[in-house]
């Protein structure tokens, strides 16, 4: 697919889509292929009619369009087909045009399940309840004893608890302060919010002291440690931040897309390189930005 001719299109959709990572991340990854797509941020705020963005979806010289927040559970709806991730999730953070049809996928699932590794969890606080923490609840099915969800908007905490419920797990909706009051019992927690973008930012489940078995999955990157991260550090426990995150995601993408086997080792190496120079705009979630 990547050796059409004249330019084809890739996009990010979200409402900070210019501030994420992704297009400095796949521009010169494409470019390195020898690909004639090039990779543009795409800002549509929230509550925007998205029609409109379903039609330039639908343009003869587009590929696919990674979404991110607020759209995730836009991009699922709105697609003709979807995977069984996407379907269970009511996320997606990919869309790929076919003629006058868009299907769904979901990398961030990928990507979380990879990053866990399969491991048991005891017991899961979700930080957060939007596309993100819905890719890593759906990643969780079958390994987590318990979850508890919490958002700062209660009806993104229900309808979490409510896919954790479908999912077959023991699940709790409780306030944030709760969920923070949790976090010592955890043995992962996951931060699906903005928190540690800004370098000011404490830890996302506060100042506590978390148990030793206890894995942290940070969404966010930036160039600096988040606080979550920095703080799992200290405390000696395992953890994923949002560059492992959007490394492991954007991986995902390469056979979807069709892309060249040696996009793999480009991809790392280009993120290296950013990563390294201190580029870091956001947060993840596909893209890229948590929720």
């Amino acid at each position: 697919m990547e050796t059409r001719t004249p330019a084809y299109r890739l996009f990010l959709i979200g409402s900070e889509a210019s501030a994420a990572m992704s297009p400095g991340l796949w521009g010169p990854v494409l470019e390195q292929l020898g690909s004639s797509w090039i990779y543009e941020a795409w800002d549509v705020p929230a509550g925007q009619d998205m029609s409109g963005v379903r039609d330039a979806m639908l343009e003869a010289d587009v590929v696919a369009a990674n979404v991110t927040m607020p759209h995730k559970q836009w991009a699922a709806g709105t697609a003709d087909t979807v995977t069984e991730q996407v379907r269970i999730s009511g996320a997606s953070n990919l869309l790929v045009r076919h003629g006058r049809s868009l299907s769904a996928h979901n990398t961030d699932i990928t990507a979380v399940a990879e990053l866990l590794g399969g491991r048991h969890q005891r017991h899961a606080v979700m930080l957060g309840a939007g596309g993100a923490a819905r890719a890593a609840l759906v990643a969780l099915a079958g390994l987590a004893d318990r979850v508890t969800v919490t958002d700062k908007d209660p009806r993104a905490s229900r309808q979490l608890l409510n896919l954790a419920t479908s999912l077959g797990m023991e699940a709790g909706a409780v306030t944030w302060a709760e969920a923070r009051a949790h976090a010592p019992d955890a043995s992962l927690i996951v931060n699906a919010t903005p928190l540690g973008k800004s370098s000011a930012d404490e830890p996302a489940w506060g100042t506590a002291k978390l148990s030793p078995d206890t894995f942290v999955y940070d969404f966010v990157y930036a160039g600096h440690t988040t606080a979550t991260i920095a703080a799992a550090k200290a405390q000696g426990l395992p953890c994923a931040d949002g560059w492992d995150h959007l490394r492991a995601q954007a991986a995902a993408m390469i056979p979807i897309l069709g892309l060249k086997p040696e996009a793999g080792a480009v991809l790392g190496r280009t993120l290296t390189d950013i990563r390294g120079g201190g580029g870091g705009g956001g947060g993840t979630d596909s893209g890229l930005k948590p929720h």
